[in-house]
């Protein structure tokens, strides 16, 4: 994918000239990852969760089935466990046991997970 940076921008490339960007320009490209799917369903396991997560339906679903017969046994973790794994859920922190993404039914935003790595480059900071 093409990435425009904002009109206005800066760029200090590593031989030390400096680039201003009018917003038409491409400055990097990103390479994104293709999701794998396997069938479930972002709204059946948060609605599972919300309906029958106390029963350990959602787990069932999503493939834990030992955490589903715990959760069965012990009626949600008296409701904590519940509430905890509607969140978890519908966060999409916890996802299917095989590793694949959910199925979700419309291309707006979706979670994603922000982390630091070698490459990230950190701005020290100018300004209180």
């Amino acid at each position: 994918v093409d990435c425009k940076p904002a009109p206005s921008i800066y760029c200090r490339f590593s031989n030390g000239t400096e680039f201003k960007f009018s917003g038409e320009e491409v400055g990097f490209q990103k390479p994104i990852p293709c999701r794998n799917v396997s069938g479930y369903s972002y709204k059946v396991a948060v609605a599972l969760s919300l309906f029958l997560g106390w029963l350990g339906a959602d787990r069932f679903y999503l493939g834990y089935p030992a955490l589903g017969l715990l959760k069965f046994c012990t009626v949600g973790f008296c409701g904590i466990g519940s509430l905890i794994d509607f969140m978890l859920i519908s966060m999409q922190i916890v996802g299917p046991a095989d590793g694949s993404s959910y199925i979700v039914d419309y291309y707006g935003a979706r979670l994603t997970r922000l982390t630091i790595t070698n490459e990230t480059f950190r701005k020290t900071q100018t300004g209180p």
